[in-house]
């Protein structure tokens, strides 16, 4: 890809930060908080949008615009502005673009895909989570556990291997702990997320061996809002759940220093299914964020102080009864820069800081009102420093690259109040690591890639040397592991605007605390969970090739991939039940007593698996009509997951295929579609699973943007939708969710009105 046409992209995907046009990796920075490898020039103020045309003749290319997260780039007066029906976005060149409503967003300069969710699909999606969002997704899904605490599954991926995280820094949760336990992000924050996989996650760790979920905001500043000030007023109202949430953002600056403030607040009532109410299904939480940036024609730096609350239900057999639910509570600060030093060998240094204190109890009605059963507390810090180097002119092609460090330090505990023994004792893990990436632009249509990171883990905790043991009391134990991750690949244009990619990558990843030390009751799962202190680094080694066009009427994103683990880290079952305590553990009695609630035993081991699958989406403009254009767009995706002795792989999302009618202008979106998940017949028998039935979703949307006239250096826009989900009140069950053992359903029927006022 041309310099202008990197420019390009990265000035239709940019909300937040730079791209990097020409990194090796090719991932958006936003997504990876990167660095871009062609620094433009610095405006530290945001351009000014113009106005849009009513009517555009045919389809034409994606428009040009610079990152809007970090100060952004002069443009060329010879750039010319590109408006169209199909075009992804509309603004002048230089300023914030944000994608129109329905356009699938294609990163074809990408080794790996790519998947990008905007604020404005947050908006219109009903629920809590941004996972509710990204589950409609190729290749994502959701756990669904509860409406509160839904966590992102990638290729059948989950928890220790899929990292969240909010402007470049990990979430600071305990949601890998248990699916029952929220990840403390609300869509609300969201301007827009970013799921990466492949070689971009080797900067942040072997935790993220399945993959990232990026979540970008402006907390953090890094420019001067156009005229001193920006802001947004954001509401919905949901039918399924009686559901009502609302917030405000806003940016103000002057002479070099801009402050943030952001502020939301969700509501939801048990929701509906076809079978009537769902029990427990409640959420309320609320939240919001103040932070402060220096911004300057070489850089920015800031801070930003982020807080979340959240109260939500668990669903399930206890709900009626005991109304389980999890009070949380999380504090954070967060500090983002970059210093554009333009000399002595270095291009650019960036610096991302994060500090978290994190607590939930876990609540139950015993009858005198709620006590509390569980409680997890995490004290988590992050910091990585990344420094990219001058592009570096060799025989062979172009070098550009970059080297970073990272370190982290984490105190985790979860502890049982009610006498049972507690899932994991106190447990500290204490990181270090060093990664490379580089890039060789061999000719214009050949770019190769190469990165490495070796990482030292240490993770200090409490387990039993012969874990199934109960006469072997909890000890002291220390485990340090020396990941080493390593990927190459290749990116060819084949022109017509299509671009293939060809990666491979072998990544190790050290076990968990969790996986290491857990020794109690997981009442979630309805599990007694014992880990397993001798674990060994997990390792795999992934081959993946894409096909991808991101221009024209006809855009699509296609992806094959294969990987095989050794020493795939899981829960097995051992065939005993548990009340509380491990001395309680024993075969299961026959019959089973109706008046006792026992706890399968597991046992955290290793074995051998091998996952595969495909993912597609694709879009087409099929002609001009009104104001706009008409087109359809598709989805496919698949993963299939098997241990080494033929065993299928617990809870693998099941095959889905989809697709819609659309219609879309300046002004107006409009779309109807359907997205039908088949039956999941590959179950795992040793694990207790059985088959799911399929369902077929049907949405429908409508909405209108209109930007109104500048008044008084203010340009305001309103947006007012509406959107259907399942509007054929399937009967939903979800094959990846714990809860699919309690025929937990998912939302019936639901319509959602949504609207945003925007000043900029």
């Amino acid at each position: 890809m041309s310099p202008a046409s990197c420019k390009q992209v990265a000035r239709l995907l940019s909300t937040t930060a730079m791209i990097p046009c020409g990194l090796f990796f090719a991932v958006p920075v936003h997504a990876q908080s990167a660095a871009p490898l062609e620094l433009p020039e610095v405006v530290v103020t945001a351009p000014t949008p113009v106005a849009k045309p009513k009517k555009v003749a045919k389809p034409a290319a994606a428009p040009a615009g610079p990152p809007a997260g970090t100060p952004s780039p002069a443009v060329s007066p010879d750039e010319p502005i590109v408006v169209s029906p199909s075009a992804e976005t509309v603004a002048a060149p230089g300023s914030p673009s944000t994608p129109v409503p329905g356009t699938l967003i294609v990163v074809d300069d990408a080794f790996v895909p790519v998947t990008v969710a905007t604020g404005r699909e947050f908006e219109a999606n009903r629920g809590a989570t941004i996972a509710e969002t990204l589950a409609l997704k190729p290749g994502i899904a959701a756990t669904t556990f509860a409406p509160g605490s839904s966590r992102p599954i990638i290729r059948g991926l989950d928890t220790y291997r899929v990292r969240v995280q909010e402007n470049g820094i990990g979430t600071g949760d305990v949601a890998a702990l248990s699916e029952d336990h929220a990840v403390p992000i609300d869509p609300f924050s969201a301007d827009r997320v970013e799921v990466v996989r492949g070689p971009a996650t080797l900067r942040y760790g072997s935790q993220a061996i399945g993959g990232v979920v990026a979540v970008e905001n402006n907390r953090i500043p890094s420019l001067m809002p156009r005229n001193g000030f920006s802001g947004e007023i954001r509401g919905g109202w949901t039918s399924v759940d009686e559901g009502a949430d609302g917030g405000f953002r806003a940016t103000a600056g002057v002479d070099g220093i801009v402050v943030h403030a952001d502020g939301f607040k969700r509501q939801a009532n048990d929701y509906e299914t076809p079978k009537g109410v769902q029990p427990n299904t409640f959420v309320d939480s609320e939240g919001g964020a103040v932070g402060l940036s220096m911004v300057g024609t070489d850089g920015y730096l800031g801070v930003a102080l982020v807080r979340f609350d959240s109260l939500y239900g668990i669903p399930g057999e206890e709900a009626l009864e005991l109304r389980p639910r999890i009070d949380l509570n999380q504090d954070k600060v967060q500090v983002k820069g970059e210093w554009r030093v333009k000399d002595y060998g270095i291009e650019a240094l960036r610096v991302w800081f994060g500090a978290i204190d994190y607590v939930h109890t876990e609540n139950i009605d015993e009858g005198a009102g709620f006590e509390v059963g569980n409680r997890f507390t995490n004290e988590e810090w992050e910091g990585r420093i990344e420094g990219q180097h001058l592009p570096i002119i060799t025989s062979v092609g172009t070098l550009r690259g970059a080297l970073g460090v990272q370190a982290f330090g984490r105190d985790v505990q979860g502890q049982n109040l009610e006498g049972g023994d507690s899932l994991l004792a106190p447990a500290e893990t204490d990181s270090v690591a060093a990664f490379l990436f580089e890039e060789l632009d061999v000719t214009d249509r050949l770019t190769l890639q190469a990165a490495g990171r070796i990482e030292h883990t240490q993770v200090d905790g409490s387990g039993r040397l012969v874990p199934l043991d109960e006469n072997v009391p909890l000890t002291a134990i220390g485990r340090d592991f020396t990941p080493v991750s390593v990927s190459l690949g290749g990116l060819y244009r084949l022109g017509g605007g299509v671009v293939a990619s060809l990666n491979g990558q072998y990544v190790e990843r050290a076990p968990d605390a969790g996986e290491l030390f857990s020794a109690g009751v997981h009442e979630a799962t309805g599990t007694f969970e014992i880990g397993n202190p001798d674990l060994d680094i997990e390792k795999a080694t992934t081959v993946e090739v894409g096909l991808r066009k991101a221009t024209g009427p006809f855009r699509y994103d296609a992806t094959a991939f294969y990987t095989r683990y050794d020493g795939f880290i899981f829960k097995g079952l051992t065939g005993d039940v548990c009340e509380e305590t491990l001395a309680s553990c024993a075969p299961p009695p026959v019959p089973l007593p109706d008046d006792v609630e026992f706890l399968d035993q597991v046992l955290f081991d290793q074995r051998n698996a091998t996952f595969y699958g495909v993912e597609i989406a694709s879009q087409y403009d099929v002609a001009a009509i009104w104001n706009g254009v008409w087109g359809i767009d598709g989805q496919y995706d698949f993963v299939n997951a098997e241990f080494s002795n033929g065993e299928n792989v617990p809870r693998i999302p099941p095959h889905r295929l989809g697709g819609g009618l659309y219609y879309r202008d300046l002004q107006w979106f409009a779309r109807a579609g359907v997205l039908h998940a088949f039956d999941q017949n590959r179950f795992s028998t040793e694990f207790q699973e059985v088959a799911t039935p399929g369902y077929t979703l049907v949405s429908a949307e409508l909405s209108y943007t209109q930007r109104l006239a500048d008044t008084g250096g203010v340009i305001p826009e309103f947006t007012l939708g509406i959107k259907g989900e399942n509007l054929a009140d399937e009967e939903i069950l979800n094959h990846t969710s714990f809860k699919r053992r309690e025929d937990v359903l998912l939302p019936g029927a639901s319509v959602r009105v949504f609207g945003s006022i925007k000043l900029n």
